[in-house]
């Protein structure tokens, strides 16, 4: 199985990434590890993941996700801070 998910990082902002493990990927995150763009906007909640049968799924829904607005996404994905 493999996932997209939202962080909410300490600035308001938010990140969008795929993962086979949700859960370990966060943590890379939190300690550094992760994408560029959390190096700079330390992560603080996981607020958003949704889970998809294969790879090529998950990096096209995650394509998808980042290409929409901040708002769109909080709307369209109910999330909630």
């Amino acid at each position: 199985m493999w996932f997209v998910y939202i962080l909410l990082c300490e600035d308001g902002s938010l990140y969008t990434g795929y993962s086979s493990n949700v859960q370990r990927r966060f943590s890379d995150h939190k300690d550094g590890k992760g994408g560029h763009y959390t190096r700079s906007h330390k992560p603080v909640k996981l607020v958003y993941s949704e889970q998809l049968l294969t790879q090529s799924e998950a990096l096209k829904r995650e394509s998808q996700i980042k290409g929409w607005s901040r708002d769109k996404k909080i709307k369209v994905l109910n999330i909630i801070f």
